[in-house]
């Protein structure tokens, strides 16, 4: 299983003061250096954190995976194209939301996920994955569109109490196994800190890869990201050798 790195949050603190810095795709670089398979970024359609020029220039940069997370729309579908990621993730996206507050639900959005947006990736190479809440019906519906991948929206189980995370765990766990058996890969994101990820690795199998961004990014302020990154990696080499 491998560490991808959502560096947006990196953009959030360089927004706050309009100042050139702190670089995004310096701490990118950091953060492969220091042995992540990849960087994620999403670019929101209020280009509350990345921005346009970031997204060229972590295509540019990086040199591992490339997840774009992004909004279905026709303007994120263009700029998608155009950038040629590894990785496509969908997610919805509020405008009034402080981060993403879920998983796509898809018997809202298949037909318009099958009649406009999957055309339109699948005239590139870029692999698609749907961010979900572990809802067997949600996977099902995902497979039946032919995504290559789901990302697992772990944000509930990071925030139950201790007496509901069992369950949490156990839903993931279900997914991941349905995911595994449909053929598509089983990636896991959202809230993931350095406490919760080992019960997570220790419940949950068949993961591909997993997205941390703001607890990775938020601990670094105190340790740096070179160590942080590696703590992480500690963890995910402990249960995967």
């Amino acid at each position: 299983m491998k560490l991808l790195v959502n560096i947006d949050h990196v953009a959030t603190l360089r927004n706050a003061r309009g100042e050139g810095y702190p670089d995004p795709i310096e701490a990118a670089r950091v953060c492969e250096e220091a042995g992540a398979a990849g960087i994620v970024f999403h670019l929101r359609g209020d280009r509350r954190h990345i921005r346009d020029e970031d997204v060229y220039r972590l295509k540019d940069s990086v040199r591992g995976k490339l997840d774009f997370e992004m909004a279905a729309s026709d303007e994120m579908l263009q700029i998608c194209t155009k950038v040629d990621p590894h990785l496509c993730t969908f997610v919805p996206e509020g405008r009034e939301e402080l981060t993403t507050e879920g998983g796509l639900k898809m018997e809202t959005v298949f037909d318009d996920f099958k009649n406009r947006v999957f055309p339109k990736l699948r005239e590139t190479d870029i692999e698609i994955s749907l961010f979900l809440d572990p809802n067997p019906e949600d996977i099902q519906l995902a497979h039946e569109l032919g995504t290559d991948a789901i990302e697992l929206h772990t944000g509930t189980f990071a925030n139950a109490s201790e007496g509901k995370k069992q369950h949490e765990l156990t839903r993931l766990r279900k997914a991941a196994k349905l995911i595994n058996e449909l053929g598509m890969k089983a990636n896991a994101g959202h809230g993931l800190n350095l406490e919760n990820l080992p019960d997570l690795l220790e419940t949950v199998p068949h993961l591909n890869e997993v997205s941390i961004g703001h607890a990775l990014i938020s601990k670094s302020i105190y340790w740096g990201l070179e160590r942080t990154v590696k703590a992480y990696l500690d963890i995910i080499e402990d249960f995967y050798g």
